[in-house]
């Protein structure tokens, strides 16, 4: 099992930036892909970020790429979404996820609000 609790969360103007914390305890994440995705109300949950386990490489939702950074700490068993110039569009939960193989783990979620 993987217990994940995301931080970082709040309330930001329109340009702003957060950083969003996901640590992770119960397993060592190092060989699991860690993503980041978001739910607005009344939408689906969207793909924001993921970091591969295997050589790092990322991926970004096509809405935060250029503005969205993610990154991992394996030695802290984090991972981190920097966010910057942010927009009212990225309102929403964030959550945290922990992928191996066909197992998902899930974070609780921390809201974002950006106001214009």
């Amino acid at each position: 099992q993987v217990q994940l609790v995301e931080s970082g969360g709040g309330l930001v103007q329109a340009g702003g930036s957060l950083r969003l914390s996901c640590a992770a305890s119960g397993r060592i994440i190092s060989s699991y892909n860690m993503g980041w995705f978001r739910q607005a109300p009344g939408k689906e949950r969207e793909f924001v970020a993921r970091i591969r386990w295997s050589g790092g490489s990322t991926d970004y939702g096509d809405s935060v790429k250029g503005r969205f950074t993610i990154s991992r700490d394996n030695a802290k068993n984090t991972v981190y979404l920097q966010m910057n110039s942010l927009k009212p569009e990225d309102t929403a939960v964030y959550y945290c996820n922990a992928q191996q193989s066909v197992i998902n783990y899930w974070g609780q979620g921390t809201q974002v609000t950006v106001s214009s």
